[in-house]
C-alpha cells in the first residue's frame, strides 16, 4: 500500500506549517526525511502533491485532495486508538440508556453533563420505551441500562435471571379530570364502577414481542391511547377522558384549575419504578450510572419529588 498514517502526517504538517523545514521541526525529524516521504509519495502516485515553486509548499489540486481524504483517515486513527486505550481502562465505547415514559430527559441532564466531567470518551445513546418496551430493550441487547423500568419485569425474563434491578422509587399519582368532564361534579371518592363507565386516556405500551403492561384501567373501559405523558395530559385537558398523571405533571393544572384533582375508592397505580441492568456488564460507565442513581437526591429529581 502506497499511503502511510505516517505520510498523510507529513503532509498535513507541511500544509499547516507551511514549509518542508517546519513541518520537519514539528515532526522532530530532519528536512532530508521529509523531503524523501513527499517524492517516494508522489513517485508511488504518480502525482505531485506540492508546488515547490517560491518560499512556500503550495498543495496541488491532487494535493488538496488527498490532505482533505487524508485528515478524515488520520482521526479516524487517533479516534480508534483512544477507543482502544478507553477499552483497556475499562470504559465503554459506547453506553445505550433506555428510559421509561415516565422519566423526562430533561431531568437527565445534570447527570449527562456530570458524566461528562469524567472525560472518558463514552459515546452515550438515549432511548426512550414504555411498560414492556423498556425491559424489551433490555432483553434485545438493545440497552446497557434502564432508568424507570415498571414493576419487576415479565416473569419470562426473570426466570432468566440475567439482569439485576435496583428500586428507584415510586411515583406520586394523582387521579384527575378537566373541569367539564362528567366526573368532576359526582361527590369523592369515585367509586370503580362509576370511573369504568367514562373512557380512560393510557399511554400506549411500546412493546412488540413481551405481554402489554396496564396500570390504572378496569376490565371493560373504553380507552383512548396516546403516545406519550404530554399527549395523555393533552387528551385530559381537553375533557376526552379521565386517568392517573404524575403529580409534578398535573401541579400546574391543578393549581389554575384546569384540572380537577378526584379522590377514588380505589388505589391509584402500584407498581415502583426501577433500574435495570445485565448481571455480567463490567464496564466502568454502567457502574458509575448505577452509583449515581442510587442517591435519593437523584432519585427524587427523576422521580418528581420536590
Amino acid at each position: 500500500m502506497n499511503l502511510t498514517l505516517e505520510s498523510l502526517q507529513i503532509v498535513d504538517a507541511i500544509a499547516r506549517k507551511g514549509s518542508f523545514a517546519a513541518a520537519a521541526e514539528a515532526l522532530d525529524k530532519v528536512p532530508s526525511a521529509i523531503t524523501y516521504s513527499v517524492r517516494k509519495l508522489e513517485d508511488d502516485l504518480d502525482v505531485l502533491l506540492f508546488d515547490r515553486r517560491g518560499h512556500k509548499a503550495r498543495l496541488t489540486e491532487a494535493g488538496e485532495e488527498l490532505l482533505l481524504q487524508g485528515r478524515h483517515l488520520l482521526q479516524a486513527a487517533q479516534q480508534l486508538e483512544n477507543q482502544v486505550r478507553r477499552t483497556a481502562k475499562g470504559w465503554e465505547a459506547e453506553f445505550r440508556i433506555v428510559i421509561d415514559g415516565i422519566i423526562r430527559f430533561e431531568d437527565l441532564i445534570p447527570l449527562i453533563r456530570e458524566f461528562e466531567q469524567q472525560e472518558c470518551g463514552t459515546r452515550l445513546r438515549i432511548s426512550q420505551e414504555v411498560l414492556s418496551g423498556v425491559w424489551e430493550a433490555m432483553a434485545s441487547g438493545r440497552a446497557d441500562l434502564a432508568i424507570g423500568a415498571a414493576y419487576d419485569g415479565p416473569e419470562t425474563i426473570r426466570m432468566q435471571g440475567e439482569f439485576q434491578t435496583r428500586l428507584l422509587g415510586d411515583i406520586d399519582w394523582v387521579f384527575a379530570v378537566a373541569p367539564g368532564h362528567p366526573l368532576a361534579a359526582i361527590p369523592d371518592p369515585l367509586p370503580a364502577s362509576v370511573i369504568q363507565a367514562h373512557r380512560a386516556i393510557a399511554v400506549g405500551d411500546t412493546g412488540r414481542e413481551l405481554p402489554s403492561m396496564t396500570a390504572g384501567l378496569f376490565s371493560g373501559q373504553d380507552v383512548l391511547t396516546v403516545p406519550t405523558l404530554e399527549a395523555k395530559l393533552a387528551a385530559q385537558l381537553a375533557g376526552l377522558g379521565c386517568g392517573h398523571l404524575p403529580r409534578r405533571l398535573a401541579m400546574p393544572h391543578l393549581q389554575n384549575r384546569s384540572l380537577i384533582e378526584k379522590q377514588t375508592v380505589n388505589s391509584k397505580p402500584t407498581g415502583s419504578n426501577r433500574l435495570v441492568w445485565r448481571s455480567s456488564h463490567r464496564g466502568k460507565a454502567l457502574r458509575w450510572f448505577v452509583d449515581k442513581l442510587s442517591d435519593p437526591a437523584v432519585q427524587h429529581h427523576l422521580l418528581g419529588y420536590q
